[in-house]
């Protein structure tokens, strides 16, 4: 029976999906909302712009070859008790289970004090889910990925090229798991020409994969025009989070996209964490919101980063981006949070390479499984 639970395990990999937005070019922004407020999320020491604002201060931008960059002020010089400004940027639709996400960047944020994240969230937090798709600070060298639920999820042992930091995703930290490839954060990310990130939200499971640029799958080198991708020359992922473990349309409501980049926070600001790599001894306290009234003093982090110049200090702090693409597999048409933009469609009906499994297709791969099981058994 063992090779019947193995194919069981491996449905989640077939799947072909079929292309119905990407975010790219000139266009990028206009299915993006603006968070528009300080960090009252992680804490940081940064102010989310409001859209015009971030286009006037030319934090959002498109490049003359069509990449998007998103980027911490670091032109500004910031008093003491005041906070920098940076981006938060939503995607304005939802996508449920049945999806899959595509990030391609050639520059990722990086440096003391610096926290950014590619990652997904549901109405309210924690109880409808948060995938931690991109994420690290300070000097960092590997990307962390992590799930945040409710309890009752937990990460389970299953093949994945990761190492498996914290099982249960209903503590602070998350279920997290450490990529393996050097290359998948800060400076090494972009001397080798920045790379892929890729996530499977499906039924069985959560599953993410990193690629640097020199082993991008061909199936991920298509253009954009191509109306479907299967995942059969993927591999394992770097990180698996089972469904057997965690019950993913229980634990996931469908998720909205977001890329943001804030600086200290209760992530990056403690000197736990900030010391060993950037800090001195001159200590902090632990909350870290640059004098925000009520919440305590400034952490070493905020004091040694946020005030003051922001050049050179922030020169590597932004992203610089391909594109995002969304797919969906067995009717998961995305959601709009509000009216839909302008911006690149693609349809659920296009015409597809690959013929999606969806629901009956699982169902009629179960009964023959079940059949080739009592024959063998």
């Amino acid at each position: 029976m063992r090779p019947l639970f193995l194919l069981l395990g491996l449905i989640g990999f077939v799947s072909a999906y079929d292309l119905v937005r990407d975010y790219s070019g000139p266009t990028f922004f206009d299915d993006w909302d603006f968070y528009g407020s300080w960090d009252n999320l992680t804490l940081g020491d940064v102010w989310w712009l409001n859209r015009e604002d971030a286009f006037s201060q030319r934090l959002v931008s498109t490049t003359p070859t069509g990449t998007s960059i998103l980027k911490i002020d670091n032109s500004a010089f910031v008093p003491f008790n005041t906070k920098r400004n940076s981006v938060r940027i939503t995607s304005k639709h939802a996508y449920g289970v049945g999806s899959l996400w595509v990030i391609d960047l050639l520059h990722i944020p990086y440096g003391c004090s610096v926290w950014p994240a590619f990652w997904t969230k549901g109405p309210v937090w924690p109880d409808n889910g948060e995938i931690d798709i991109m994420e690290g600070i300070n000097g960092m060298q590997t990307n962390q990925y992590a799930l945040h639920t409710l309890p009752g999820c937990v990460h389970s042992p299953s093949p994945q090229k990761g190492t498996t930091r914290e099982v249960d995703c209903s503590v602070p930290s998350g279920c997290t798991v450490m990529e393996a490839s050097g290359n998948s954060y800060g400076p090494g990310f972009a001397v080798a020409g920045g790379g892929v990130y890729a996530t499977q939200f499906d039924v069985t499971g959560i599953y993410i994969w990193f690629f640097p640029r020199s082993s991008i799958p061909s199936s991920l080198l298509q253009s954009s025009n191509s109306p479907s991708l299967s995942l059969s020359d993927w591999g394992p992922p770097s990180a698996s989070y089972p469904s057997k473990s965690c019950n993913i349309p229980q634990f996931f409501s469908p998720q909205n996209l977001v890329l943001d980049i804030t600086l200290c926070g209760i992530w990056a600001g403690d000197p736990v964490n900030y010391l060993p790599t950037c800090g001195n001894s001159g200590g902090g306290s632990t909350s870290n919101q640059g004098g925000q009234p009520g919440q305590g003093g400034p952490t070493q982090c905020y004091l040694d980063n946020v005030v003051g110049q922001g050049s050179p200090k922030y020169d590597n702090a932004y992203f610089e981006i391909n594109h995002v693409r969304a797919y969906t597999t067995g009717g998961a048409v995305p959601s709009p949070t509000v009216p839909i933009s302008s911006g690149r469609q693609f349809k659920n009906g296009a015409v597809r390479v690959r013929v999606g499994l969806g629901l009956f297709g699982r169902g009629l791969i179960l009964v023959l499984l079940f059949v080739v099981a009592r024959v063998f058994s």
